[in-house]
């Protein structure tokens, strides 16, 4: 998930810049990356529940805000001129929030 999302974002701000990048392969990537954020907390949750696992509180609270943040960002998708930038910082910030959310998890 942190490393798609850092590709996805790179990928992103590199097609604002240059127009050679803007294909439908950017999109399809970052859907993919983004779904595999929901995909990591669903799958957290089951083990949270079935498995009896106790996770730390920070480190939930990072992953539910990933699912927020892919939710704003697609929510503001509607800005035509900069969209490659919202993409672009946004699929940067969900890297960032996994990998605090990685580093939160192996403490206790």
């Amino acid at each position: 998930m942190i490393v798609a999302n850092a590709l996805a974002g790179g990928w992103a701000l590199a097609a604002h810049r240059w127009e050679s990048l803007r294909t439908p392969a950017l999109w399809w990537f970052t859907g993919v990356a983004q779904v595999l954020v929901v995909v990591q907390v669903i799958v957290g949750v089951a083990l949270v529940n079935v498995e009896d696992v106790e996770a730390p509180q920070f480190h939930m609270l990072y992953g539910f805000s990933a699912v927020i943040a892919v939710a704003i960002v697609y929510s503001y998708r509607h800005l035509a001129g900069k969209l490659y930038l919202l993409y672009g910082f946004g699929g940067l910030f969900i890297m960032g929030l996994g990998i605090r959310e990685l580093f939160i998890g192996g403490t206790r």
